[in-house]
């Protein structure tokens, strides 16, 4: 048996934008089921909004994310959760780090930190924050 996590984020209304920026800068390809598609309309104005969406990526990464209806109570939060992006490569990670900062607010500049070769942090357009860095063992 096997177990995956995958970061599910919930927005009002910006669910669909969200994952195709998202789909812009990891790659892949985006799925997304509106109420509508659902059969689900509750609110006409709410129809097209997202009941389920999700970016895959050949790469590995994976997000999903969901419209939380106006019937439904829902707060943002301050900082209630990061996506971390890990990988090996700087190059890699300095792509995607100019790709995710467009429009985004800079929380620490990706940049050597004590303990990875590169450590950033930001909060996007949507109000995820996320965190890249390259792995580095960690000796104690």
């Amino acid at each position: 048996m096997s177990v995956t996590t995958t970061t599910h984020l919930n927005f009002r209304g910006d669910a669909r934008a969200a994952l195709d920026h998202y789909r812009s800068v990891f790659g892949g390809r985006v799925t997304a089921v509106t109420y509508k598609d659902m059969g689900d309309v509750r609110n006409e104005d709410e129809a097209d909004r997202l009941v389920w969406g999700e970016v895959v990526g050949d790469n590995g990464f994976h997000v999903m994310a969901y419209d939380v209806p106006s019937s439904l109570p829902w707060d943002p939060g301050s900082r209630p959760f990061y996506v971390s992006v890990r990988g090996d490569d700087t190059d890699e990670i300095s792509a995607l780090w100019q790709k995710l900062a467009d429009g985004s607010t800079v929380v620490q500049p990706l940049e050597p930190s004590r303990w990875a070769p590169l450590y950033g942090m930001l909060t996007d357009r949507f109000g995820v924050t996320w965190v890249l860095d390259v792995a580095a063992p960690y000796n104690g």
